[in-house]
């Protein structure tokens, strides 16, 4: 098994500066701002149902209807939650379609700027709708989904930026750990909304919108002014003229050459003085990229299980188990802090095979058996966070490989490479159908549960899960069976 030249030789080290160390936290701690805020609506849900209901005013003393029919929306609990689920799935199918267009936008505007605009004006919206109506006391059904589709759409200029940032500075040598580690961007901001949301629950909901939504826009002002989106903006070489002596890092973890001992890589060298030409590719030509349409469709139905998990977590242990909303806001923690030691690992993994699918293949498949044991947790917080943090470690793992490191390959092929720009395109492509499959589920997961009960849901879950590994299927089988004449012909050598 061959390690990858980026770990044999520790050239990335030797290659990064500065610039390197200031794209990475800056991507890194911008996309946990904007899923702090997300988390932030999730941890709150127990506080907002109650508060949208009668019980919220009518508790103390036997109050006539009139005192508290203009500050309630739903006369039971059990609608409030359905409308709830019904806001994430409005949220997710405006993200989904604006990860398409934010995607589109982003190779051909400045990564920066879009960046920047999309978390000042989605830290605005978040503010208005549990702050300022909040405060006002206006509470409206048709409003909250308004802001909510706003916002859905705001936010989705996030991932697709971010992550051709990332491309734009990291080449293909280890880009499964750089990723992998990177990637952890979305639980750390889950864990960052986990205890800010907790922190100021005792104050009222509208607190903890406040400071997630005032700490994401001070995030959008450092953006502005401190990003830089690619190398030759300071004048440093691109991340392919770097990369061009060596030869495994021009071997695409992605491509669709059937017999890798017939590839012959195809170097397109331009002279440091020249402008490079940049034409952005189509939609319709990024969609036919080779990976690029499995990849989403799996996505889409692992995206929903792990947004699930993200959406209704919380509320799961609190309404299952009888646990404080904080307490249970604190012990979901566990489940990030899987998906980061998973992301990592599988993606230093496939970085020593050279291959991802298999890698994901297998998480996959120990995460059906995870799902199994975490349906059947105890009314015990210990054994629940074990379960749960393994449960993040096979579910949360392959999502953040998908989304960060698979993406980055799929939108630097090297059938375009050279000639035209798709990361953010492509990476809106993956992402917005997952997004698809994620607010689908999110409907789904309310009906499932207020019609057959929390087990149901998990195994939904499962099936969900097995789709997953269904539609990458045909990746994986090839991708097995390129390591086997690799390894007769390292063999041979020998």
């Amino acid at each position: 098994m061959a390690w990858p030249s980026a770990l044999q030789q520790g050239a990335p080290l030797c290659r990064f500066s500065h610039h390197h160390v200031a794209v990475f936290l800056l991507t890194f701690f911008s996309y946990s701002l904007l899923h702090a805020s997300r988390k932030t609506f999730s941890n709150v849900k127990v506080s907002v149902s109650k508060q949208w209901t009668p019980s919220a005013f009518n508790t103390s003393a036997e109050l006539p209807v009139e005192m508290w029919s203009s500050n309630h929306l739903f006369p039971t609990t059990e609608e409030a939650t359905l409308f709830l689920g019904t806001l994430d799935t409005i949220f997710l199918f405006s993200y989904a379609v604006g990860l398409f267009i934010s995607g589109i936008i982003g190779d051909r505007l400045n990564l920066r700027w879009v960046l920047s605009f999309g978390m000042c004006s989605s830290a605005l919206v978040e503010f208005v709708f549990g702050t300022l109506t909040e405060w006002l006391h206006f509470y409206n059904r048709w409003f909250y989904c308004c802001l909510w589709i706003v916002n859905g759409l705001l936010q989705s200029t996030g991932w697709p930026c971010v992550v051709a940032v990332m491309g734009n500075w990291f080449g293909k040598a280890g880009r499964g750990v750089v990723f992998g580690l990177w990637s952890a961007c979305a639980s750390v901001g889950n864990i960052l909304g986990a205890c800010l949301a907790s922190s100021v629950l005792q104050y009222g909901y509208e607190y903890a919108f406040l400071v997630t939504a005032s700490v994401q826009f001070a995030g959008g002002i450092v953006i502005f002014f401190g990003l830089v989106v690619s190398p030759e903006e300071i004048g440093l070489p691109g991340i392919e003229a770097g990369e061009h002596i060596e030869e495994d890092s021009h071997r695409p973890l992605i491509n669709d050459v059937e017999n890798e001992d017939e590839y012959e890589p195809n170097y397109s060298i331009q002279e440091a003085s020249a402008v490079p030409q940049v034409k952005a590719i189509s939609f319709h030509q990024a969609c036919c990229l080779p990976g690029v349409i499995p990849y989403s469709l799996a996505y889409a139905c692992l995206k929903l299980v792990n947004y699930s998990f993200f959406f209704w977590l919380p509320f799961y242990l609190s309404n299952n188990f009888g646990w404080k909303e904080a307490e249970a806001d604190q012990l979901s923690i566990w489940y990030d802090v899987g998906g980061i030691i998973g992301g990592t690992l599988q993606g230093f993994i496939s970085d020593v095979l050279q291959r991802r699918a298999p890698v994901l293949a297998l998480s996959l498949l120990l995460a059906i058996g995870s799902l199994v044991g975490y349906s059947r947790s105890p009314d015990n917080k210990s054994v629940n966070a074990l379960l749960m943090t393994v449960t993040g470690f096979f579910i949360g793992g392959p999502s953040n490989m998908i989304s960060s490191a698979i993406s980055a390959d799929l939108g630097r092929q090297e059938l375009i490479q050279g000639s035209s720009e798709a990361l953010a395109t492509v990476t809106g492509i993956v992402d917005g159908t997952g997004s698809v499959g994620a607010a689908v589920g999110q409907y789904l997961v309310s009906l499932i549960q207020d019609k057959l009960g929390w087990m149901w849901v998990f195994y939904f879950f499962i099936l969900m899960t097995s789709c997953t590994i269904v539609f990458i299927s045909p990746l994986i089988v090839r991708e097995i069976l390129s390591l086997v004449p690799r390894r007769h012909a390292r063999v041979l050598s020998d």
